[in-house]
């Protein structure tokens, strides 16, 4: 399926990833060619060896009240944090616009797996009574689009895509779908994970760290859209355009390249392009591009089912006023995306 799009907008992005607060350190990690993966804790990577993306510099306190940042798990203290991030990039003074007409599309991987496990454990080693009632609301990946909403105030659409590494580019395009539909003005859009030991423990027994979840990270990327109307009555700053959305559901063996010339449909030649979850390892796909400038987010600071969003923000941080960039996004069975922008007026 391919998607025409002509008027939506990027006013705004942000991100917290291993790198640190904000997009500048991602951009310097990949400009330089370095990364900020560190060492996997042998102890719950038996038999393995390998680096994994933490975000070790974040601090929630720094964004949300202590009492408040308690009640939340990881991946909503990240969300929280970036979403309030990004509104400001976008120069979005919420209380000047109509609560309503503000809405959330995430995407997330593994939202809640640590939470579960606490919730569970208790019940388990002492029953109902070992039943945390503060755990349960963590325990869905909905959570941290949820907590969004509460803490900033928005009350348009809020769903929550799992589709494994696609997830961000899933929800980026449902988030287009709510402006097109006319349901929202504004939207807030990207992907969240968070990583854990007790993660990293089950990776290592299902051999995955030797293969999808190798150098996986945390964080959080999101950016801002609006219908091109809205951000020029409201004075907003373009920083990027949605062009297309293509995407297809599966390759299949022996005939990839006519996937991918459905993916590509109607594409023109772009002067950069992003990579997201497996995409880097589908030689049909990145040979079309091989002599065009990329970028791979995920090398620099660990790879997620939904760091999309990170890429996304990434690219268009990157692009110059006008300037065609491409994002390719895939998971191993499908489904695959190509999103085309180009660059705003201002980064």
């Amino acid at each position: 399926m391919n998607y025409t799009l002509n008027d939506i907008v990027i006013s705004g992005f942000s991100a917290v990833t291993a790198a640190g607060i904000g997009l500048e350190p991602v951009l310097e990690l990949i400009r330089s060619g370095r990364d900020a993966l560190t060492q996997l804790p042998a102890e719950h990577a038996v038999n393995s060896s390998g680096y994994w993306g933490k975000a070790a510099g974040f601090k929630a306190t720094d964004f949300i009240p202590p009492l408040k940042a308690r009640k939340l798990d990881r991946c909503s203290q990240f969300a929280v944090a970036v979403a309030g991030l990004a509104l400001k990039n976008a120069g979005i003074d919420r209380n000047t616009l109509p609560p309503e007409r503000i809405g959330i599309a995430l995407g997330c991987g593994f939202g809640g797996v640590a939470n579960s496990a606490e919730f569970l454990t208790g019940y388990f080693v002492d029953g109902v009574e070992g039943i945390s009632p503060m755990l349960f609301p963590n325990t869905v990946s909905n959570a941290s689009a949820s907590n969004v909403s509460i803490e900033h105030g928005l009350k348009g659409p809020n769903v929550t895509q799992v589709q494994r590494f696609c997830s961000a580019e899933s929800a980026f395009m449902m988030a287009c779908s709510f402006i097109i539909d006319g349901r929202a003005d504004i939207m807030l859009t990207g992907g969240v994970d968070d990583l854990t030991p007790l993660m990293l423990s089950g990776f290592a027994a299902t051999g995955q760290l030797q293969r999808y979840a190798r150098a996986f990270g945390e964080g959080c990327g999101m950016l801002v859209l609006e219908s091109a109307g809205h951000a020029e009555r409201r004075g907003g700053i373009v920083k990027g355009r949605v062009d297309s959305i293509s995407t297809v559901g599966r390759l299949v063996p022996g005939h990839e390249n006519m996937g991918i010339d459905l993916l590509m449909d109607g594409f023109d030649t772009p002067e950069l392009v992003s990579l997201s979850g497996t995409a880097t390892l589908l030689p049909p796909l990145t040979e079309r591009f091989s002599g065009i400038t990329s970028i791979d987010a995920g090398r620099a600071i660990g790879s997620s089912l939904a760091m999309g969003g990170t890429a996304m923000a990434a690219l268009l941080a990157s692009l110059k006023p006008g300037q065609p960039g491409l994002h390719l996004a895939a998971s191993p069975e499908g489904p695959y995306f190509a999103i085309r922008f180009q660059g705003g007026t201002s980064v």
